[in-house]
């Protein structure tokens, strides 16, 4: 079976607009949700957001998409993050182009950030914008499709807040089992009052920055952001700079509520065994657990349960979300290069705002960054609506 390993990174969020920036502020404990300065809503002013720093305009201009047309920020966040893995990979054009090249993107927004435009033309009260063709889940793939003259195996998922873990999943298949040579995978969502309204009918978003795992948690923040990693079957690597191995992946469904997962953690708990099983390794062996931890009741309740069934005494385990907010469609792939990121710098990032961990003081998450720890596998947990449950487990090749 073919290995599938990760030779590039891409990611932009409010915490940086580089894998770089990203780095640095997980290290240094730095958050970015607070007051949005782009996104206009009603709750702008009264909610906290993880909103990247940087304008549409701004991100027209570093892409070179100034004179670009139907350009949602959702397709800008993407080509930022894509643009960046591709380069860090060092994939040329015609490998881009080659057929046994593979791109599975994610979103659950898409061009619905726009959602007071969308109205508009919905609704014939504009004379059609430019952005008709832009508002579907897909469109942020088929402009990058389009740009980079992409020709092999596409296609877009929409499962929640596992989408773009389900992205890293299909992908790591489609290498396992030979039907591609390379894959770029990941997923993107912007900040909407799309989502907004509907996470705050749910009654689920915090009035300050989230507090995951924490007693007194209230509920959780959104963000937006995009990430990309590029896959690459173990063959092609040879002398060329490798991350990490994709070991092992899971997904399972509990259907249990539209929007909570049951209390037993059935989906949960069999993702997570299943992602284990499938790297070949034992339980024992995860060394980091970078949790899917939203700050909200059911959630942090039911994976806590989760990973003290399956694993009896819980490994070091952090939520990253107090950095970026839910990211929603991009939360999978930007806590895949996160958990990454800790694996080849042996180092476990700092779940933020913890005062009273809900399982006491013996199983809390990690609260301050932890240097020197040997990590050979972590877990990435993305947990999404409707019960539908991914976990990853990367691999160090060191």
């Amino acid at each position: 079976m073919e290995r599938v390993l990760v030779t590039g990174m891409g990611a932009i969020s409010a915490i940086g607009n580089n894998v770089r920036e990203n780095h640095e502020s997980l290290r240094n404990g730095r958050s970015g949700v607070g007051k949005a300065a782009f996104f206009e809503s009603l709750y702008a002013s009264q909610l906290p957001f993880g909103e990247v720093k940087m304008s549409n305009k701004e991100l027209k201009a570093a892409q070179g998409l100034e004179s670009a047309a139907g350009y949602t920020r959702t397709c800008l966040l993407a080509d930022m993050a894509f643009t960046e893995a591709v380069a860090d990979a060092g994939l040329t054009p015609g490998q881009l182009s080659s057929l046994d090249t593979a791109l599975i993107s994610a979103s659950t927004v898409g061009g619905m950030c726009l959602t007071d435009q969308l109205y508009e033309d919905a609704n014939h009260k504009s004379g059609g914008s430019e952005y008709l063709e832009a508002y579907g889940c897909a469109a942020h793939t088929l402009k990058l499709i389009k740009r980079h003259h992409i020709r092999g195996f596409t296609d877009t998922i929409n499962t929640a807040c596992s989408s773009s873990a389900n992205a890293i999943m299909l992908g790591a298949r489609l290498i396992r089992s030979g039907r591609v040579k390379r894959a770029i995978v990941g997923g993107v969502d912007s900040l909407a009052k799309y989502t907004v309204n509907g996470f705050n009918a749910l009654k689920i978003l915090s009035g300050a920055p989230c507090r995951p795992f924490d007693t007194d948690r209230d509920g959780l923040n959104l963000g937006e952001g995009a990430a990309y990693l590029v896959l690459e079957a173990g063959e092609l690597a040879a002398g060329r700079k490798v991350y990490a191995e994709v070991a092992g992946f899971g997904n399972a469904n509990d259907a249990h509520h539209p929007s909570a997962m049951s209390d037993e953690a059935t989906g949960a708990i069999r993702c997570m065994r299943e992602a284990i099983g499938s790297a070949g390794i034992n339980a024992s062996q995860i060394g980091y657990i970078n949790a899917h931890g939203t700050g909200t009741q059911n959630n942090d309740q039911v994976e806590f349960y989760g990973m003290g069934e399956l694993f009896g005494r819980i490994p070091p385990y952090s939520s990253t979300k107090a950095f970026t907010g839910h990211t929603l469609g991009a939360a999978g792939a930007v806590e895949a290069i996160y958990s990454i990121l800790s694996i080849v710098h042996s180092e476990l990032f700092p779940n933020l705002n913890v005062d009273k961990p809900i399982g006491g003081p013996g199983s809390a998450p990690v609260t301050e960054r932890q240097d020197g720890r040997d990590l050979r596998y972590a877990l990435s947990n993305s947990f999404g609506f409707g019960g539908n449950c991914t976990s990853l487990v990367f691999a160090g090749v060191n």
